[in-house]
């Protein structure tokens, strides 16, 4: 056993397991033996950025000509494993319209807005593909499941988001949530 403890330093105490037991004041926090390390029970390695877990949906879409928010069918949900942990949520999918419009994207934790942005998008007179993309680095402080979905909205005229039924239903629209140790 290999113990930093905070009144004599280190502490080597021997056995014959065939194991070493490292712990800070007394408590294990990891077992190194011949089939590898094991962390004890509710210890993590302190690596902050790294991606710790990746969830992915798709939708097919659907439209509006709502000028205010209103969810998009595009959603997914994600259970950090710390409160120190962040979210990455990227989505990004295909929007149609026949019109000159903005169209506007939002990120939704639960009930909480937590990015928008207003894309211009300007067409000719005939339905067009456009791109849409939106990205935020999100702070939960929870390790609760946790939902984030996509709104969108349209100052005039509508818009589809996926390619307004020219082409046979698929997930055209992605979300994508990383964990990122924090």
């Amino acid at each position: 056993t290999i113990n930093a403890d905070t009144s004599n330093g280190l502490v080597l105490t021997p056995d014959t397991s065939g194991e070493i037991k490292l712990q800070s004041a007394g408590t294990d926090i990891a077992t190194v033996s011949s089939t590898g390390i094991a962390l004890a029970s509710g210890k993590g390695l302190a690596a902050t950025g790294h991606v710790l877990q990746v969830v992915h949906a798709g939708s097919d879409g659907g439209s509006t000509s709502s000028t205010t928010f209103v969810d998009m069918g595009l959603s997914a949900s994600i259970t950090p494993s710390s409160t120190s942990s962040k979210v990455l949520v990227m989505a990004n999918g295909i929007i149609r319209t026949a019109a000159v419009l903005r169209a506007g994207f939002s990120i939704v934790r639960g009930s909480t807005n937590i990015q928008s942005v207003t894309q211009m998008v300007i067409t000719p007179s005939t339905l067009q593909n456009n791109s849409w993309y939106i990205t935020q680095l999100d702070s939960p402080s929870t390790t609760s499941a946790t939902t984030y979905k996509i709104q969108f909205q349209t100052n005039s005229s509508t818009i589809y988001t996926n390619d307004g039924g020219a082409v046979a239903a698929g997930n055209i629209n992605h979300i994508v949530l990383m964990e990122i140790a924090g």
